[in-house]
């Protein structure tokens, strides 16, 4: 039976190739080839020093994105709810154009829905109203209503 040290100065003079986990193939003779029961050679050290920096970096990449996704999250939840707050006031505010008693918060999926004229006892037009601050898009479901709507895709029906 060959010993470890005999088995690695046959593979250094060998012609064998081997292929890397990344694809690459390699001469066997190039690699650092060791006795990982012994002491590590330098260039084994090096070599290990340099992937654990890279690892250091690694890990400290991710703790930073952890961080900052953790940032956005809470920021995007205290801005929806402010916003949702905000939503409830609105009808408050000064600038507010429709008469307050003609307006019904729904909240969800759009915020207002205004009855014109209802505060007088006849209601001639009826408003959707959704609000949005910044840059807020609207969803897909106040897309799709907003696309009812223009569309004239609206009725009236009794439930009895």
């Amino acid at each position: 039976m060959k010993s470890t040290e005999q088995l690695i100065k046959e593979l250094h003079t060998s012609n064998l190739i081997a292929e890397c986990p990344c694809g690459e193939e390699f001469k066997l003779a190039d690699a650092v080839i060791f006795d990982g029961t012994k002491k590590f050679p330098k260039e084994a050290l090096e070599y290990q020093q340099a992937l654990l920096a890279v690892l250091d970096e690694r890990a400290l990449d991710l703790k930073k994105r952890e961080i900052l996704a953790t940032e956005r999250a809470e920021n995007t939840t205290k801005a929806i709810n402010i916003g949702k707050n905000l939503e409830k006031i609105f009808p408050t505010l000064k600038d507010f154009k429709w008469e307050i008693p003609d307006t019904r918060f729904l909240g969800d999926p759009i915020d207002l829905i205004i009855f014109k004229g209802l505060s007088e006892g006849k209601v001639d037009h009826i408003d959707f109203v959704e609000i949005k601050t910044g840059k807020s898009p609207l969803n897909k479901h106040q897309k799709s209503i907003r696309s009812a709507i223009e569309d004239n895709d609206v009725s009236y029906k009794v439930f009895k």
